[in-house]
């Protein structure tokens, strides 16, 4: 058996009308102060609304932080710190997609730590547990609730940096649809791919083991059964949950495993060319999963049975050409797209995609195979090509 490691979530309240919960659950930790961190967008949608009057009502003294940014810098991840030091607060509530949630981490940390968030970026280790978190988030997708990771951007380096320890996962979580039912289909689609990406990755990489691989496969079946559906019908609460639940199982891999090149490849996109993570993992996904599937077959014919394609008949080299054929269909039929010339992606920054993915060790050292400088810069030439 691979040796491997999981740290987990004390606590997960899942199913339609959990976040009704959040007081009991707020008052489990006996805290007092309270800071809700959300985005700009989040609050607009009227979302944070009913988790602040719970939380109010309760008696609880909550203060709101409403401005982390899309793919946060150091910079602004600092000054939401910055904030949530003036309240004294004794727990942190996210409510929001993967940078709300990430924010929250590292602001947790910074608050019982004295490691600064740019000695982190650096490699620098907090010793201390922070400020306990209660996670509720509102895309299908990131799966921050339950990993150990947060990711910030560093625009001196045109690049993303993915800070990990087993201090950052989750004190509490809460799964409830009724907080993602709203999500326009673009984002749905995007989140959902993310989510999907890191169930396979993990799936694949060399770091999987038998924890990983049981939830793993199990989230991949309930992408396949409810993504479409999320994405053509947002209000069916029992697809949203299902995709909700596929997302924390993809967290919860990547606690005890690893993504690889789908993600290594994709931080260039967004750390150089500002491109959303969910969408730049789902445009690269098809191609690099078609790159890998010769070097893990038996694992590609698992993730074909559990997404739902008949391959009981099939070779292991069948299986796996169905499955990708399955991803590229997959993304088509939700309109992933992302017009790459327009944010300056053409052939002539290949060299320089290549260059910043290959700074990204940590995940391409876990990929099934060692991909060379060539094998790279022609996943990125197929990439632009088919989004000219």
């Amino acid at each position: 058996m691979t040796v491997f490691s999981q740290g987990s979530i004390r606590k997960i309240v899942g199913g339609e009308g959990s976040i009704e919960q959040l007081s009991d659950v707020a008052k489990s930790f006996n805290a007092q102060n309270i800071v809700v961190i959300t985005d700009a967008g989040v609050f607009a949608t009227g979302l944070v609304d009913r988790p602040l009057e719970i939380l109010k009502n309760a008696g609880f003294n909550v203060n709101l932080i409403k401005d982390v940014p899309p793919e946060p810098s150091v910079a602004q991840v600092n000054g939401i710190y910055a904030q949530a030091k003036e309240f004294a607060c004794d727990l942190l509530v996210a409510i929001g997609g993967g940078s709300s949630m990430d924010t929250t981490k590292l602001v947790s940390l910074m608050l019982r730590n004295s490691v600064t968030l740019e000695q982190m970026v650096k490699g620098a280790k907090p010793t201390q547990k922070g400020v306990p978190t209660l996670m509720v988030p509102t895309t299908s997708g990131t799966g921050s609730e339950a990993t150990p990771n947060a990711i910030v951007l560093v625009p001196e380096e045109n690049l993303k940096v993915g800070i990990v320890t087993d201090l950052m996962i989750a004190d509490c979580v809460i799964l409830d649809p009724v907080m993602t039912a709203g999500l326009p289909p673009r984002i749905t689609a995007n989140t959902g791919i993310d989510a999907l990406c890191h169930l396979m990755e993990c799936y694949i990489s060399a770091k999987h083991n038998p924890l990983c691989d049981t939830f793993a496969l199990e989230g991949i079946r309930l992408v396949g059964q409810s993504l479409r559906e999320c994405f053509t019908n947002g209000s069916n609460l029992k697809a949203r949950e299902k995709m909700l639940l596929a997302s924390c199982y993809g967290g919860i891999c990547i606690a005890s495993s690893s993504t690889v090149a789908i993600h290594a490849l994709s931080y260039p996109l967004g750390g150089r060319y500002h491109i959303p993570h969910g969408l730049a993992n789902a445009i690269l996904m098809p191609l690099v999963m078609d790159a890998n599937k010769d070097s893990c077959l038996d694992r590609y014919y698992d993730m074909a049975r559990a997404i739902g394609l008949d391959v009981l008949s099939k070779s292991k080299e069948e299986a796996a050409d169905l499955f990708v054929k399955e991803l590229y269909a997959l993304n088509r039929d939700l309109g992933i797209k992302c017009d790459l010339k327009e944010k300056g992606i053409t052939v002539e920054v290949i060299d320089e995609l290549v260059e910043g993915a290959k700074k990204v060790t940590r995940l391409l050292g876990n990929n099934p195979k060692t991909f060379t400088y060539e094998e790279m810069a022609e996943i990125y030439r197929k990439l632009i090509a088919a989004n000219a």
